[in-house]
């Protein structure tokens, strides 16, 4: 058991300093950014946009600020704006397909996939229910009502003020990393030395083979969905070194992670704003398991399409 506790960890705090190179200089950037004017010229170019999804220009703020913040700086910025329940629901469909997109792209990059794949799945996503519901649904016309959440951006003043809340916030973002990766990887560890892990992945069979994946993802889809995109991405480094997870595997998995990610957190901190979020949650589940099985299908054509000229060309 000793040296399963060491292995998790030494794993768990290699996988930590792999994603925490890529968060750490990142969300410096964007701190940075969000102290100055560069955000606010942001905000302004996407508004044209706005009319397009059935949202009022302001609605460009939460929208700007959530993808390349977080959630909970989308959440925060909402909270300052008077929308109706259909702009607050329709915010909070997109943002659950496009937050944090460059910090969750690039994890994504670190792991094998190419990250435009990743950015178009996420604000395709985000575009196509945004106009979908804007166009289906009627209601929601009456003002939003918001519960009490707190915000916690921070406005400061001062060049090295402002490089120090981000040098501060990239720390904390690490710290978080390590508090759910590096348990995360000594659980997985254990589930390898007493052999859970392929108990676990037989229960599992059902779901990834009707979403096109092998067994050896199923450990991946239920981090991500449970954790987040960026601890999916974590396991998913492990899976890709030690069980020879494919190429298309790879792909699908997070096709489907990059639509239904952290699904149960990401949906309860909407339930503040007032919206309903069972709806939100159905959403998410159908659009990531019709989009995986639709491009596992469109995969599988192409490599029989592939094989088939292999055999004519050898004819």
């Amino acid at each position: 058991m000793l040296n399963t506790l060491k292995k998790g960890i030494l794993v768990g705090l290699e996988t930590t300093w792999t994603l925490g190179k890529v968060i750490f200089p990142i969300t410096l950037l964007v701190t940075i950014l969000s102290q100055t004017p560069i955000m606010d010229w942001l905000v302004k170019l996407a508004e044209p946009l706005m009319s397009w999804i059935g949202l009022s220009g302001e609605a460009a703020l939460p929208l700007v600020i959530g993808n390349f913040l977080n959630l909970y700086a989308g959440i925060g910025a909402i909270l300052s704006l008077d929308l109706t329940v259909k702009e607050v629901f329709i915010l909070a469909v997109m943002l659950s397909f496009s937050h944090n997109l460059l910090i969750e792209s690039t994890v994504a990059a670190k792991v094998g996939i190419k990250m435009w794949v990743v950015l178009v799945v996420r604000i395709g996503l985000a575009l196509f229910t945004g106009v979908a519901i804007s166009l289906i649904w009627n209601g929601g016309s009456e003002q939003a009502v918001y519960g009490f959440i707190s915000s916690t951006e921070q406005n400061v003043s001062g060049v090295w003020n402002i490089i120090w809340l981000g040098i501060e916030k990239g720390l904390v973002g690490i710290l978080q990393l390590a508090a759910i990766v590096i348990p995360l990887m000594i659980f997985i560890q254990i589930m390898k030395d007493l052999k859970w892990l392929n108990v676990f992945s037989k229960w599992m069979s059902p779901v990834t083979r009707a979403l096109g994946m092998k067994e050896n993802t199923s450990t991946t889809l239920a981090a991500g969905i449970a954790f987040g995109l960026a601890y999916g991405a974590g396991v998913m480094i492990q899976a890709v070194k030690e069980d020879g997870v494919e190429k298309k595997d790879l792909y699908l998995a997070f096709i489907f992670l990059v639509a239904c990610h952290a699904v149960i957190e990401d949906t309860l901190i909407f339930i503040p704003l007032g919206i309903p979020i069972w709806p939100l949650l159905v959403i998410r589940l159908v659009v990531a398991i019709i989009l995986t099985m639709l491009v596992a299908w469109v995969w599988k054509r192409v490599d029989a399409q592939k094989v088939e000229h292999r055999k004519e060309a050898n004819l």
